[in-house]
């Protein structure tokens, strides 16, 4: 399907060689205010043809609201994006016409439409993913506003040039305190200083070379992007089939190129044992200064039993190197010939660079469609006369959830330590 999430829902629409690209937005609260210029930040991020890194491409991506809005605030109902497609070279894709591109989408799509787009990827090429990248800039200023949420993205490792922390955890199965540091201070202006978008400066250096290596012999290389989102609300995430971390991995596995999705520790926390894995609970002061309960640790990225916990959420994805190069490759005709296939074209050389808005307006996609679903039931919930008290609700520390509210947690829920 073309769209994403349930209360705060998303269709993107276009392919990547028609007349434009973009989405409509459903749900989205009235009252925000919203402007071209607070979308166009993250698509000027995704576009083509930032440097030499990535595709020739020469899109200027420019983004216009047609709907949704008025005098610079939002509606409340349908917000209709789009970005027109201006250079376009569908003549650069003829061979298509005979011949499937090994790992790509050609193939497969003829075998469930009966067609295809005869140039590019249609609806398989990353071109679609404009559309997410405006709908998650929308989520994301909400997001922002009401909470104070942050989501940033940075590639982390290219082919197997990485940054050090993950070498270190493959070693240790936990995240290091240099990760954990780098989590809680990292943000966009840093990452953007580097055209790979990887804040070490020295790992970045060796990502170039090894970017420009692929890209000299008309070849390609993967990478990993990192994600952090701090102040999420808690309470996100609903089991037992809408988890967050599952929301999560379904909307970065539907990026192009995705092939990996892991969370928290991931799967270095496979060879650590449970009493050294688990997260401790301990009391900490929130921004208000009053009391709430918070993890020593986070290894489990966040979330438990697929609700948020109020700590940093971050997690990996991996991109395959990708499929489109300008390399003449073994392949088999439509008809069941075989034949060596040359694809013409401008391609990405490694595609982590320009992902990363892209997962962060996913990301925003999810948190703000299991936010809503949050609210939903609280306000809800707040129509009803008081509940009676509870030994699971009098004591002296407090949950903070969307909106404000506080449900209190028990003192004799919790075994006292002793010395």
């Amino acid at each position: 399907m073309s769209t994403f999430g349930t209360h705060f829902r998303v269709t993107t629409y276009g392919e990547s060689h028609c007349k434009g690209v973009g989405c409509i937005i459903d749900g989205c609260p009235p009252g925000l205010a919203l402007t071209e210029d607070d979308i166009q930040p993250q698509l000027t991020r995704r576009r083509p043809g930032q440097s030499n890194l990535t595709t020739p491409r020469d899109e200027k991506d420019r983004v216009t609201i047609m709907s949704g809005t008025e005098f610079g605030h939002t509606l409340g109902t349908p917000i209709g994006l789009t970005v027109p497609n201006q250079d376009q070279r569908p003549h650069d894709y003829s061979e298509t016409d005979l011949y499937p591109r090994p790992s790509h989408a050609d193939w497969t799509y003829l075998l469930k439409y009966g067609l295809k787009a005869s140039s590019g990827g249609g609806r398989a090429s990353a071109r679609e993913t404009i559309g997410r990248v405006a709908a998650g800039a929308v989520a994301e200023k909400y997001l922002k506003e009401a909470f104070g949420t942050e989501i940033i993205a940075f590639v982390s490792s290219v082919g197997k040039i990485a940054m050090p922390f993950i070498d270190e955890q493959h070693e240790s199965g936990t995240p290091s305190a240099e990760f954990v540091d780098l989590l809680n201070t990292i943000t966009r202006e840093q990452v953007d200083q580097e055209t790979t978008r990887c804040p070490d400066k020295e790992i970045s250096k060796k990502m170039t070379t090894r970017i420009l290596e692929a890209k000299e012999a008309n070849d390609s290389i993967g990478g990993t992007v990192t994600c952090v989102i701090r102040n999420v609300p808690t309470g996100l995430g609903e089991p037992c089939f809408d988890k967050l971390e599952a929301k999560l991995a379904h909307a970065m596995l539907s990026i192009p190129a995705t092939k990996a999705f892991e969370i928290g520790s991931g799967f270095g926390g496979t060879q650590v044992p449970g009493h050294q894995h688990n997260d401790a609970w301990v009391a900490k002061v929130g921004k208000k200064g009053q009391k709430v309960l918070g993890t020593k640790t986070n290894y489990s990225g966040g979330i438990q039993g697929g609700i948020s916990n109020g700590e940093h959420i971050y997690f990996r994805i991996g991109f395959k190197s990708p499929a489109t190069i300008s390399q003449e490759q073994a392949t088999t005709s439509y008809s069941g010939v075989e034949g060596v296939l040359a694809t013409r074209g401008r391609h990405d050389p490694c595609v982590v660079p320009r992902a990363t808005p892209i997962v962060e307006a996913m990301a925003a996609l999810v948190i703000m469609d299991a936010l809503m679903a949050q609210l939903a039931r609280q306000s809800a919930a707040a129509l009803l006369p008081p509940m009676p008290d509870t030994p699971l609700r009098p004591g002296p520390f407090v949950m903070h959830v969307p909106g404000g509210q506080a449900v209190k947690v028990a003192d004799d829920a919790v075994k006292p330590k002793t010395e």
